[in-house]
């Protein structure tokens, strides 16, 4: 595979996101930061476990044939192992994060997604994409609760807190949503799929953060996404997103959580 990558932090914020490549995977994670003022449980943080994460992922993805379902099970255990007797792991505040990731092993591409990252993949010039929004289908008072108040508000804050907890308390549970935490079945719970290589013509791995460009600010579909990152880079797609948020300040024309978010993109052609 030929992959290009960038991500790109939220202003005057550590990045939350990770992408890691080699010629034959590619994986991008996207961890769930909390509300200021809250407590995770963790001394080391969200940036911490996501490039632990990552880079155990990528190894397992890269060192064996396994499905990457089992890769990403293993990772997990491996970096709740890690910090097991200093941290609170199982605390629903403890980092998570959400996975995409796409191999090629032979004449087999096969990815996989866990939470709201997305998969594109263009394929006799249609394109697909993957997403896995069960955490958009939960907490849904929560979220229209903060939606409704003014940003940088004292109020926006708890509005905040408050949906941060019923999320969270949602996490890696029946009938809630699914992320890479400390439980590895979590992993089993993913979306996961395979296609012939060779009828893979172009794809690509998002956060959530850069996937606004379609699914938020609605400048172009997932074909003119794919485009822009043909004809520019991903560098220059994030770009884009960023002149979005900022046209954007006070979250009304696009109603949205936070102004900006964490962006990541890997572009893959096969």
């Amino acid at each position: 595979m030929q992959i290009r990558q960038a991500s790109a932090a939220r202003p005057h914020a550590p990045n939350e996101d990770f992408v890691l490549s080699s010629p034959d995977a590619v994986v991008v994670l996207d961890g769930a930061g909390i509300a200021p003022g809250m407590e995770s449980g963790c001394q080391h943080g969200v940036t911490w476990y996501v490039k632990h994460l990552g880079a155990r992922f990528h190894a397992e993805a890269t060192r064996h044939g396994l499905p990457l379902a089992d890769c990403l099970a293993v990772a997990i255990r491996s970096t709740a192992d890690a910090h097991r007797d200093t941290c609170t792991i199982d605390d629903p505040l403890s980092p998570s994060a959400t996975v995409a990731a796409a191999r090629v092993q032979g004449d087999v591409f096969d990815w996989l997604v866990l939470g709201d990252c997305t998969v594109l993949m263009e394929m006799g010039g249609v394109v697909t994409a993957v997403t896995d929004d069960r955490l958009a289908h939960v907490a849904s008072q929560a979220r229209e609760a903060l939606s409704a108040t003014i940003p940088e508000s004292d109020e926006r804050t708890k509005a905040h807190r408050a949906l941060v907890r019923e999320e969270r308390g949602l996490r890696n549970t029946p009938g809630g949503y699914w992320v890479a935490a400390a439980d590895p079945t979590a992993a089993h719970h993913a979306l996961t799929g395979a296609e012939q290589a060779g009828t893979i013509q172009r794809a690509a791995l998002l956060t959530d953060g850069a996937a606004r460009l379609v699914t938020t600010f609605h400048e172009t579909n997932w074909q003119g996404f794919l485009d822009l990152l043909t004809r520019s880079s991903p560098d220059h797609v994030i770009q884009e997103v960023r002149k979005a948020e900022q046209s954007d300040p006070a979250l009304s024309q696009w109603p949205r959580s936070k102004q900006h978010d964490d962006a990541t993109i890997a572009y893959i052609r096969p």
